[in-house]
């Protein structure tokens, strides 16, 4: 698989990693129901096939994601892949998640997800959200800045920052990565946000580019209404109408582009982010094998002229 360099950094990433977000299985933003056996083998699939990292955070599952993969790192026989995670969300003991950016509380987070990564060092470490006071957020990052300096983390980058915030961090230590939501339905940070991580040696790895498994193919209006109520996207605007009318029309027309290159419109999906010159890669979730298997070979997808027309008509 393709690899880039992460912005500033000296990583050398495939342009498709793991998303270990369903990993956590249930909790306040969580997917349902997850065996951890079958984590464990998506995530070893997905090396196999050669994507080499993982990206999780703290909060998924309430610690329990960072758990999984490290327990599947751990049973890989192979070359360690780069494992990814991030801080400011925490939770307190009903499970209830808020954001903290304090630098005492990513002092904690820190040393609570080494061990259960079960690592000596951590390749990216990314503050999760922005907390609503930017002094304080900035606090935290200057903390960031200092762990990196200690060795517990090897880069530091961001997570759903606005330009304006970024330009602040910059100014207290270099953002080695920024991670904002990006796919056909989402494309807000086209317009200021990709061009400013271009322009700044920002890498960009984007999440959810197959919104929420909504763009796959494999959803009807009778799915999303089965979804179980412990599934976060029950209350996703995306699932529900208006939206998910116009939606399910560009699933159609990503079926079409799809049976052009006989791919999956969840690979056509992944692959219509990752042609984005800004775009350093995509992080794809997978809750089995089957389901890594049919999407990760997005990454030497090339979408033509006339697919793009007929994917952003």
């Amino acid at each position: 698989m393709e690899t880039l360099a992460l912005g500033n950094s000296d990583l050398k990433i495939t342009r498709i990693g793991f998303g270990a977000w369903a990993a956590g299985g249930p909790w306040q933003f969580g997917w349902g129901s997850q065996e951890d056996s079958d984590s464990i083998a998506a995530i070893h699939r997905a090396l196999e096939l050669g994507s080499n990292w993982i990206d999780t955070a703290a909060v998924y599952g309430l610690g329990h994601s960072e758990e999984v993969v490290g327990r599947a790192v751990a049973a890989w026989r192979g070359s360690r892949p780069y494992i990814f995670t991030k801080a400011a969300r925490v939770w307190d003991d009903k499970g209830r998640v808020s954001t903290s950016t304090k630098a005492e509380s990513i002092r904690h987070e820190v040393e609570a997800s080494l061990r259960r990564l079960k690592v000596d060092v951590i390749d990216l470490y990314q503050m999760h959200w922005p907390g609503a006071n930017l002094a304080e957020t900035l606090d935290g990052w200057a903390e960031m800045a200092r762990l990196k300096e200690q060795g517990k983390v090897r880069w530091i980058g961001v997570s759903n920052f606005s330009v304006e915030e970024m330009r602040a961090a910059q100014a207290i230590a270099p953002i080695t990565s920024l991670q904002p939501p990006y796919s056909l339905i989402r494309r807000k940070i086209e317009a200021e946000v990709l061009p400013f991580c271009a322009s700044n040696r920002i890498g960009t790895l984007v999440y959810s580019p197959m919104g929420s498994g909504l763009l796959t193919g494999a959803f009807t209006r009778d799915r999303v209404a089965k979804l179980p109520a412990d599934d976060w996207r029950r209350n996703n605007l995306e699932f529900q109408e208006p939206k998910l009318t116009a939606n399910l029309a560009l699933v159609d027309r990503l079926q079409k582009v799809a049976e052009r290159h006989r791919r999956s419109p969840g690979e056509v999906a992944i692959a219509w982010t990752l042609q984005n010159p800004a775009v350093t890669a995509a992080i794809v979730g997978a809750r089995s094998p089957k389901q890594v298997e049919g999407t990760f070979a997005a990454a030497d997808l090339r979408l033509t002229a006339d697919d793009l027309r007929l994917l952003e008509a």
